[in-house]
């Protein structure tokens, strides 16, 4: 797996799955599986495109459930073949919409991968939407645990603030890592 910086990858063609990814829970690693399956399918590059910091923890100063190099590390797992990290920023925040989509295609994508809730640029004025104008874009549905609640990094965190350990476990899909146990 190689490891790029945002604006330092380009490529012919690839299928690209986009998220903050913090915590690789449950979900996320569904997106990401299915992704992948969908490059080896096309017999093209798979790429993960994720943000160091998650852009919630930039804006509303959440707490971040895995380093950069924790998410690197589980990502390996899903044999990947690049991972580009976008440092989120102030400077990086402020790009507008097009920016993201002109940069995302040097990455060639014949496929973007996204949760329902994607957006992206200034404002947040970039959606799924906007998006599927310029690429082939799959929205993966949101993935719920075995009592129907949807899994999200958000609900993790309420888990651990809660001392709910072993149900956020559960919804990782694995036992905790470094930063989870702080």
């Amino acid at each position: 797996m190689h490891i790029y910086k945002n604006n330092h990858l380009t490529l012919a063609s690839s299928v690209v799955s986009i998220g903050a990814f913090d915590g690789l829970h449950r979900g996320h690693q569904t997106l990401i599986k299915e992704a992948a399956k969908r490059a080896r399918e096309l017999g093209v590059p798979s790429v993960v495109y994720t943000f160091d910091p998650p852009p919630r923890a930039h804006f509303q100063n959440t707490r971040v459930l895995t380093s950069v190099d924790e998410k690197i590390e589980l990502i390996k797992l899903f044999d990947i073949d690049y991972v580009v990290v976008a440092e989120f920023n102030k400077e990086y925040a402020s790009r507008e919409a097009l920016e993201f989509l002109l940069e995302l295609s040097f990455l060639g994508p014949k496929e973007i991968w996204v949760g329902p809730n994607f957006q992206f640029g200034k404002g947040k004025k970039g959606n799924t939407n906007l998006l599927s104008d310029y690429f082939h874009v799959n929205v993966h549905p949101l993935v719920t645990c075995d009592k129907g609640e949807i899994i999200s990094s958000t609900r993790i965190r309420e888990l651990l603030q809660n001392n709910k350990r072993k149900q956020a476990d559960h919804l990782l899909g694995r036992p905790r890592i470094k930063s989870l146990n702080t």
